[in-house]
């Protein structure tokens, strides 16, 4: 039989294990969770009164606030307040990302870095399409979009109606001065016929991601469709393709009164009408490009130096014609967008000859733009090269100059 004093002894080594043990697992328990168990609060004599209250009376006698406030709540079937989250569990419930990977981390774009594009600003609109010179030529390196991919050049437009001053119907302008090239029948030629052009450009090369150095792929193809002309089954009367090869470099240099040098380009540049002797036209040229800004508004000027063709020349002379060279003027206002191209040949007396196309796009609704082109001079295209018109257009485009 166990003596009182060996009973003692047991009870007091048991109590020493317990309190070891529970000191042990609340040392191992989450620190939000400890604090929770050390803040539990003891029992409250005057919510106790308030649990044990029968009528209004008893409550009006409790000194606590937030005690007698429950007494009324309790009396008056009103659920109590869930009480506010703890700090700690504030934090616990707030969701955790998940982990990055090393790649996908070091690749996310920085704010401070100039050069990385904005994710909320890529792929939009305003970024296919272009509204400065730096996003149309991705001069700079927040403007950069993927290789390869089609981007507008010159304006898209369709106009129904292009009615001209002077039909080219009799052989002597509209030859070439080339034998061989000559056309000795008489065209019978409506004065309005319809005109469209599509314009685009892919950037095939860049030296780095900074916009310093690109090399482009364009095409320009415009065509003059004597839709309303019956008697000589509705033809296609001329049709220029213009394929180029251009290097342009961004230089974003300050100039006086507020104008900035943005870039700088040199182009390889052919265009022919695709059509067999004797009315063939073609020629090719290196185009030289430096652009201007100030604003809203953009100048362009672009001299070019033709490339003499090793066999028979199909329109000599051309560059008294159309010209040595070619300046053009944009300018924005809202949503309307003015532009003027003017050529000269840079002679004088009877070969200073030109060209001015002065355009207005105005909008119309979504996207579309009301479209109307004035031309007045020499090589409105190439089989006319040599002839003079005037002429006045009206339709609708999808892209203008910017």
């Amino acid at each position: 039989m166990m003596s009182i004093r060996e009973f003692r002894r047991r009870l007091a080594m048991a109590m020493t294990w317990a309190a070891a043990a529970l000191a042990a697992l609340i040392a191992a328990m989450p620190q939000d969770a400890s604090a929770q168990i050390a803040a539990l609060p003891t029992e409250n004599p005057a919510m106790s009164a308030a649990s044990s209250a029968r009528t209004p009376a008893d409550c009006a006698l409790i000194r606590d606030n937030d005690a007698r406030l429950a007494c009324y709540d309790r009396l008056n079937g009103r659920a109590p307040d869930a009480p506010p989250p703890s700090a700690a569990a504030q934090v616990r419930l707030q969701p955790v990302p998940a982990a990055l990977p090393v790649a996908a981390a070091a690749s996310s774009p920085r704010v401070d870095d100039p050069c990385t594009r904005l994710p909320e600003a890529s792929g939009s609109a305003r970024d296919y399409l272009g509204s400065t010179l730096s996003e149309r030529w991705e001069l700079s390196c927040r403007d950069q979009m993927p290789r390869f991919l089609p981007r507008p050049h010159r304006p898209v437009y369709l106009l129904p109606v292009s009615w001209t001053s002077r039909s080219n119907r009799t052989p002597a302008p509209s030859s070439s001065e080339s034998p061989d090239n000559g056309v000795v029948q008489a065209l019978d030629l409506d004065k309005n016929e319809a005109k469209f052009q599509i314009s685009l450009k892919s950037k095939i090369w860049a030296l780095d991601d900074h916009g310093t150095l690109s090399v482009w792929g364009a095409y320009t193809q415009n065509s003059r469709w004597q839709i309303y002309n019956g008697r000589e089954s509705r033809p296609f009367r001329e049709t220029n393709y213009e394929p180029e090869l251009i290097v342009t470099h961004g230089t974003d240099v300050e100039l006086p009164f507020g104008w900035k040098a943005s870039m700088v380009g040199l182009s390889l540049n052919h265009q022919s009408n695709g059509r067999a002797v004797p009315l063939s036209r073609s020629w090719n040229r290196v185009i030289g490009e430096l652009s201007l800004e100030r604003g809203e508004t953009t100048v362009s000027l672009r001299p070019w130096w033709r490339i003499l063709n090793t066999g028979s020349d199909d329109n000599p002379g051309i560059q008294d014609y159309v010209g040595r060279g070619e300046m053009l003027v944009t300018q924005k206002l809202g949503r309307h967008v003015l532009a003027l191209t003017a050529r000269h040949s840079l002679k004088g007396g009877d070969r200073s000859r030109g060209s001015a196309q002065l355009e207005w796009a105005f909008p119309i609704g979504g996207g579309l733009h009301g479209y109307l082109q004035l031309f007045s001079g020499y090589g409105e295209s190439l089989i006319d090269y040599n002839f003079r018109e005037s002429r006045i257009g009206l339709g609708v485009s999808v892209v203008e100059w910017r």
